[in-house]
């Protein structure tokens, strides 16, 4: 799986390329499609994604971080109802915190993972694999990014809880080490 490297601050992950990301920390990939580079040709042609088809959708592992490794999550919408974009489906418990779990796709619920039953940790341990949250025959609601634009969406993000925790008085944060990014392919992450 081709990943690009991040580092940033305290926190470094490597994000597939072939995956589309949400500015809420979800990836989203169509199911049972390609692999390698078919899929992240095919996930770089945003215009593809007007094109109804089944998508599972997880955690970044930014997000898992925040969450913390998954304990349980309950969803109130059932395989075969109809989600839109912005939707609550239920909660996701972590050690950390509850939060809302909203749908990032127009369409139909199609199946949630039945894995986290059995082994919930699987979001935090493989998120872009076995720790899929759930999937939907549908399309992506729009603001979806590439990789390289959830990079520097999450750049931005970690400038921020960084200037809001070590601000000197003035609202200013201390100098911070520059992100990095490194392509790596073939890379399993």
């Amino acid at each position: 799986m081709e990943t690009v490297r991040f580092r940033h601050a305290h926190f470094s992950a490597r994000f597939p390329v072939d995956c589309l990301y949400t500015p809420s920390h979800f990836w989203i990939r169509p199911a049972g499609g390609a692999t390698g580079q078919a899929a992240a040709e095919a996930a770089n042609n945003l215009a593809d994604c007007d094109t109804p088809r089944l998508w599972h959708v997880g955690f970044t592992k930014f997000a898992t971080r925040m969450l913390g490794e998954l304990v349980e999550m309950v969803l109130e919408v059932k395989p075969g109802q109809t989600v839109a974009g912005g939707e609550r489906l239920g909660t996701v418990e972590g050690f950390k915190a509850v939060s809302d779990l909203f749908c990032v796709l127009d369409g139909t619920l199609s199946a949630t993972n039945p894995a986290l039953t059995a082994e919930a940790c699987l979001t935090h341990s493989d998120p872009y694999g076995a720790g899929w949250l759930y999937a939907v025959d549908g399309r992506p609601t729009p603001g979806y990014l590439d990789v390289h634009g959830y990079i520097a969406l999450l750049t931005a993000t970690i400038d921020q809880l960084q200037a809001s925790r070590y601000s000197d008085g003035d609202g200013h944060a201390a100098a911070e080490p520059a992100a990095s990014v490194e392509s790596e392919p073939g890379d399993n992450a």
